[in-house]
């Protein structure tokens, strides 16, 4: 049985690792071309092994998404080597500064809002009119449910996340004629190495208890990979412009 993306075209950023590179693997089992992108080649160029591996078909494109000029040749790439691009999972991005308000310097609110925010505006910028030019896509962009709650100690991230939900409802008014669909997926906490900095943080500076974090849903990389998957296929061709939080319930709580 073919995958639900059998013959598509999908970019994924932020994929040499963690939820980045399990959802290129997904796309890849689902049938898709895959185009990973990230700005470690070392990790990028093991995640297109691991597809190939398996019997898919990948190529790594080194790109900085904070940079113009890396976002317009990415997308160049892309079309270049297979004609169109159908998905694109805007994935790249850190935490940033992990301190209150008050202690957070300039550099690390600009940098992190570069590379969140900025990133994921540069990407739907080139991304969209090549979408549009072709008669429609889907894009996903990695939010987090840190852009809807407050999160104490990392307000940075939220307030960068927060931004991309919004970028995220715009686009998806704005270009929902054209057969271009856009969502986010607001993942809660995912055991990935940036978990696992954020809770050796926590532990440290604010001595909360193991307990107090084992209260929190922990979910896989493979639960945000399979919300994305489905966002961009068929079945989901009337969601549009929705931040889908995929945390094990913590914003219900």
């Amino acid at each position: 049985m073919a995958g639900r993306l059998q013959g598509k075209v999908a970019l994924v950023t932020g994929a040499a690792s963690g939820i980045g590179r399990t959802t290129a693997l997904t796309f890849a089992r689902e049938g898709a071309k895959v185009v990973v992108s990230d700005i470690v080649p070392q990790g990028g160029n093991e995640t297109v092994r691991m597809i190939k591996e398996a019997g898919g078909e990948a190529i790594f494109v080194k790109a900085d998404v904070s940079r113009t000029q890396d976002v317009q040749t990415m997308i160049q790439k892309i079309v270049e080597t297979y004609g169109r691009l159908d998905c694109a999972f805007n994935n790249a991005g850190i935490e940033g500064p992990m301190n209150f308000m008050a202690d957070c310097t300039e550099e690390d609110f600009d940098r992190t809002m570069r590379i969140n925010l900025k990133g994921v505006w540069l990407c739907l910028k080139y991304e969209i009119p090549q979408m549009v030019k072709q008669g429609g896509g889907a894009i996903v962009n990695a939010a987090s449910v840190a852009g809807l709650v407050g999160s104490p100690g990392i307000g940075v991230y939220s307030a960068s996340k927060g931004g991309v939900i919004q970028l995220t409802r715009t686009a998806a008014l704005e270009y929902a004629k054209d057969g271009v669909r856009v969502n986010a997926v607001c993942p809660g906490a995912i055991v990935t190495p940036m978990l696992q900095r954020l809770q050796e943080h926590y532990l440290a500076s604010q001595a909360q208890s193991q307990a107090a974090l084992g209260t929190t849903p922990v979910g896989k990389p493979e639960d945000v990979a399979e919300a994305v998957v489905w966002l961009c296929s068929d079945a989901a061709c009337f969601i549009n412009g929705h931040a889908m939080a995929v945390d094990g319930g913590y914003v219900a709580g």
